[in-house]
């Protein structure tokens, strides 16, 4: 090859590597591919995100209700309505997506019904806890102990005050609720 087309070619080459860049076809594609991956992974992330929150109320439900067993234990009695303070578990009434309660029906109640009520603002399910006096065989006649289940909604649509004070039937959770 001659030297001037060597220099000439090599000369070609140099300037194309400073005038190097991507072209529009390059950007829009990278463009649609972030766009694609985005919207697989953005549902998959708020749905770990309601989780996480449902995971709060769960737990301190869960808790309200392991509360209410120590607090009968100790004084005899569950701690009455709306008197989540008296439990001394730090529990705030009311968080940035659920509003807590608890449920007595009064003075020597038998029973105790806690819940977890989802505000408006995420797609969130409610959570209920009852704790009751039982017996450790079932009978009437057997020791007395609390008993306590935890209940989830299967749904956003499903208040919590579905579930009640008492003896829930079958010591499960109503219609439209797991157990947990």
């Amino acid at each position: 090859m001659k030297t001037e087309l060597k220099a000439k070619f090599l000369q070609h080459i140099s300037q194309k590597k400073r005038d190097g860049g991507f072209t529009l076809i390059e950007l829009l594609v990278v463009i649609i591919i972030i766009g694609i991956l985005s919207a697989i992974a953005l549902p998959s992330f708020l749905n770990q995100a309601n989780k996480a929150r449902q995971s709060e109320a769960r737990t301190y439900v869960g808790s309200m209700n392991r509360a209410q067993q120590a607090r009968f234990m100790e004084a005899g009695k569950f701690a009455g309505d709306g008197q989540v303070a008296d439990l001394g578990l730090g529990i705030r009434t009311q968080t940035e997506h659920y509003e807590y309660t608890l449920e007595t029906d009064g003075e020597g109640s038998l029973s105790a019904v806690s819940r977890a009520i989802a505000g408006a603002a995420a797609p969130l399910v409610d959570f209920a806890g009852v704790v009751w006096v039982g017996t450790t065989d079932g009978t009437d006649t057997g020791e007395k102990t609390t008993r306590a289940i935890l209940c989830e909604a299967e749904n956003t649509t499903t208040p919590a005050t579905d579930v009640g004070l008492g003896v829930p039937a079958n010591e499960s959770c109503p219609a439209n609720w797991r157990t947990l």
